[in-house]
């Protein structure tokens, strides 16, 4: 019986997190707003490279904002705001995840016929934010070389449930050992080779301009 009361649970959660994200969503598409949820682990270099995909947008004349989140602290939000985009912080608190009620809230806050570009970085994980979707156009899964070449093999899900996979620094990918190809390789294994994972280098400005292409940007 208490099997059965946690499954009930965690299904209305998720439940009413994908109508949020429904809501989200819609509130987007009405102000005409490009949206991207960046998913990964600490360390892979989402912050990063938001701000330079940001500055790559700006340069085209587009309106970028950020969405920072993290368990705690403001460490990304600050950098993002240093770098010229404009951000709204979201700690989470004890969650490993943002969720599309958080998402929600912030959005409310935000002049939103401002933005033409709006970038969420989701809290370091790969496990926890699979589940709960934004409402954005696009998620995006980022991980790097410097994480080994089991990270397809040991969080599939959070590569099936993305539309882009990012394999970052691959610049020093000979310096710690790991072969991207492997790393290729059991992405197109698990996707069916439905779907393509980008080689980047945020640090080289590398493979940038292709996940730009890819999210019609």
């Amino acid at each position: 019986m208490h099997m059965i009361t946690d499954v009930g649970m965690e299904f209305d959660v998720l439940r009413e997190n994908s109508k949020t994200a429904h809501e989200n969503y819609h509130m987007l598409k009405d102000h005409n707003i490009v949206s991207v949820d960046f998913m990964g682990s600490i360390g892979a270099g989402k912050t990063a490279m938001i701000i330079k995909l940001a500055e790559k947008l700006r340069e085209k004349g587009l309106r970028v904002a950020a969405i920072a989140g993290d368990v705690t602290g403001a460490d990304d939000f600050t950098r993002m705001e240093i770098s010229g985009i404009k951000a709204v912080n979201c700690n989470t608190g004890k969650d490993c995840h943002l969720t599309a009620n958080m998402i929600h809230k912030r959005l409310h806050t935000m002049d939103l016929d401002s933005i033409d570009v709006l970038f969420i970085e989701n809290v370091g994980n790969l496990v926890c934010p699979a589940d709960f979707p934004l409402g954005t156009d696009y998620r995006v899964v980022v991980i790097s070389t410097t994480e080994g070449d089991d990270m397809v093999r040991k969080h599939p899900d959070i590569f099936i449930h993305s539309d882009l996979a990012i394999l970052n620094k691959i610049d020093i990918a000979d310096a710690v050992d790991v072969d991207p190809e492997t790393i290729m390789k059991d992405y197109e294994k698990l996707t069916g080779g439905n779907k393509h994972m980008f080689k980047t280098s945020v640090k080289k400005d590398l493979g940038l301009d292709d996940v730009l292409n890819a999210m019609e940007l």
